[in-house]
């Protein structure tokens, strides 16, 4: 039997994660000439290259996929065994964290968090992917450390988080000549509307709802970000409903103001998510803490350790 060090196994799945041999190294703490004679060293144990370089970055053989189960619960298991507490010290650390969030986090959300991290833990980086359908096999496998958004449908093995309660208002120019102080169901009968299709922003609420209430709008733009919404906005008659946080943030910024709308839309909860593979892991750990401290309403803002709201369990 050959063998096997843990930082092998590490730079294995860390390479298999990353797609990219620079990355794994920056994430690892090591150099790269060092994961790179890893890299050889684990290519003449399984016979096999495991990773092709191509335009997409270090893409896994077959062998390579067939084995990361494996690899991964083998440096589960020897981090267990080893176990004195691991320690993460966030004003030290280089550690690069994967986030997945929506558009709108990224207006509401990302600008806070960049601004703490650069108080408190300097070395710190985060990459930023949006929300989508592969988001939990992302959690999953490791490739992303967190979601922050909505995520109603998750199977079991995650834990989740509520941050806070958002609904939605109608987002209107300042100048706009037929909307005055208040927003009518005629209003928004007539007046043209941006509509934006987002995963993780609840947004697929706000058609059912007029639709079951009989209201049809007049969609004269469909947008697949939130990006531009604020600008189309202000310099046009169009309407848009959007999240409250959202339009907090760019009345202050656009010419634009927000109502409420005459229609009862329920709210709904954002936040943040993580797979239980990870519920343990000490830096896992302080990035949930930190989220929850800058966002989360009631008791969980001001606690320092998040409590978990609610989470499922894999099934047995």
């Amino acid at each position: 039997m050959k063998h096997f060090d843990l930082e092998l196994l590490q730079i294995f799945d860390e390479i298999f994660k990353t797609g990219n041999v620079t990355r794994a190294a920056h994430n690892l703490g090591l150099p790269q000439s060092s994961v790179s004679l890893a890299l050889s060293k684990l290519r003449g144990h399984f016979n096999d290259q495991l990773f092709s370089r191509t335009v997409k970055g270090m893409v896994p053989t077959p062998r390579a996929q067939n084995a990361i189960g494996d690899v991964r619960l083998a440096i589960s298991a020897v981090q267990h065994a080893l176990a004195d507490q691991p320690v993460f010290d966030p004003a030290e650390s280089t550690r690069q964290f994967r986030v997945c969030m929506t558009d709108i986090s990224e207006i509401v959300l990302l600008p806070r968090m960049l601004n703490h991290l650069r108080a408190i833990a300097p070395g710190i980086h985060l990459e930023i992917s949006r929300i989508s359908p592969a988001t939990p096999a992302e959690l999953a496998d490791g490739t992303v450390d967190l979601a922050v958004g909505f995520m109603p449908h998750l199977e079991a093995g995650f834990y989740q988080q509520k941050l806070f309660d958002q609904h939605f208002v109608c987002l209107v120019a300042h100048t706009h000549p037929r909307v005055g102080a208040s927003l009518t169901v005629e209003n928004l009968r007539q007046e043209g509307h941006v509509r934006v299709r987002t995963s993780g922003t609840g947004h697929a609420i706000v058609d059912k709802i007029l639709a079951r209430e009989e209201i049809e709008r007049n969609v004269v733009l469909n947008l697949p970000s939130f990006l531009g919404v604020a600008s189309i906005v202000a310099q046009t008659e169009l309407l848009a409903i959007v999240p409250l946080r959202y339009a907090s943030v760019v009345a202050g910024s656009e010419a634009v103001r927000f109502l409420e709308i005459p229609v009862d839309l329920p709210s709904y909860q954002v936040k943040q998510h993580w797979h239980e593979r990870y519920h343990a892991d000490v830096s896992n750990r302080w990035l949930r803490q930190m989220v929850a401290a800058l966002f989360a309403s009631g008791d969980a803002a001001g606690s320092g350790a998040p409590h978990i709201a609610s989470a499922t369990r894999p099934a047995a």
